[in-house]
């Protein structure tokens, strides 16, 4: 009996051991996965481009670039990554600043392609290490710290930060968030426009504890989604069922719901899913806060008017806009 209860011990013991190691490597997997690149240095050859100034913008711009890593006392945020026009360390000059929301389950690390391209346009261009970033608080610390580098006489960000033309951006789940960041805290007010790609919609975003009030944006707002099924599945009545991560009906509703006196645009990706968005959308953003933030008059055309370039290009559709001027 007693040789019986030892084995028993000794297969017990065993099986203990094989799923622990099991759960260590799932675990080491799980860490190398998310330390993987999602985009290559030239990921804005990806899309092949029918409107001239889309593949203009999408493309890199004529500034080089550099970047500084800071490690973060919040461990959930755990580095300010920042990247910026290298110029800006010998130059007397301000430059306008963009805040990046991660989507779900995603950092800084694993797109900094294009945090670079878009750097390249003249910007300073702030992520995070949040996979989470829903509610918007990591993203107002954020914030917050890098706007306490204009002060720091041992910055290279001192006297350096336009902060009169701030700007944020927010994919998926930080599309919630980049909304909540610029409308929910006392700093919400430093931002001057802000960009979606499929930001998780109201009923969705609730939900996942990410409510937002689509009502509380004052600033100009470019708000965008794919047509493919992942973003929008088709229900009848997107506030009783989950309707995809961003359906239409969402998007017209939070139109119809900000006020006319500001400058908002909607607008579809012919043939897109979810995961399509990031690279999809990246000329016309980068368009968008060239306009917003530098105030470029030519980047403005792909907006303003009965002739403006999204309304031509057949990438694009069930767009809705007002496009007052850039303040």
């Amino acid at each position: 009996m007693k040789k019986l209860f030892k084995g028993i011990g000794i297969a017990i013991g065993v099986i203990v051991l094989a799923v622990v190691v099991l759960l260590v490597v799932w675990s080491v997997k799980d860490h190398i996965d998310m330390q993987k690149p999602l985009l290559t240095d030239d990921y804005y050859t990806w899309v092949k481009y029918e409107s001239k100034m889309e593949e203009k913008y999408a493309y890199p711009g004529s500034y080089e670039v550099s970047d500084e890593t800071i490690k973060a006392d919040n461990k959930t945020i755990k580095e300010y990554r920042i990247w910026y026009p290298t110029e800006l360390e010998n130059k007397n000059e301000k430059y306008p600043l963009i805040m990046v929301v991660n989507a779900s389950n995603t950092a800084a690390l694993n797109y900094e392609p294009f945090f670079k391209r878009l750097a390249s346009w003249g910007f300073i261009v702030v992520g995070n290490q949040d996979r989470q970033t829903g509610t918007g608080e990591t993203t107002s610390e954020t914030l917050d710290y890098v706007l306490s580098l204009n002060k720091k006489s041992d910055s290279v960000f001192c006297n350096k930060i336009d902060e009169e033309n701030i700007g944020i951006i927010g994919y998926s789940q930080g599309g919630a968030g980049a909304i909540r960041a610029a409308t929910e805290f006392e700093n919400s007010n430093k931002y001057k426009t802000i960009f979606t790609g499929s930001a998780a919609y109201p009923f969705l975003a609730k939900n996942m504890g990410w409510e937002y009030d689509a009502s509380k944006i004052k600033i100009p707002y470019f708000m965008t989604a794919g047509t493919g099924k992942s973003d929008d599945s088709g229900v009848e009545d997107i506030y009783q069922k989950f309707g995809g991560v961003c359906p239409l009906e969402a998007l017209k509703d939070i139109y119809s719901t900000m006020s006319n006196d500001v400058t908002k645009v909607r607008a579809r990706i012919t043939g897109a899913e979810h995961e399509d968005m990031l690279t999809l959308t990246d000329g016309y953003m980068t368009a968008w806060m060239l306009w917003q933030l530098q105030g470029d008059e030519e980047a403005a055309k792909v907006f303003v008017g009965d002739t403006a370039e999204i309304l031509r290009n057949p990438h694009w559709q069930d767009i809705e806009k007002t496009d007052k001027a850039a303040g």
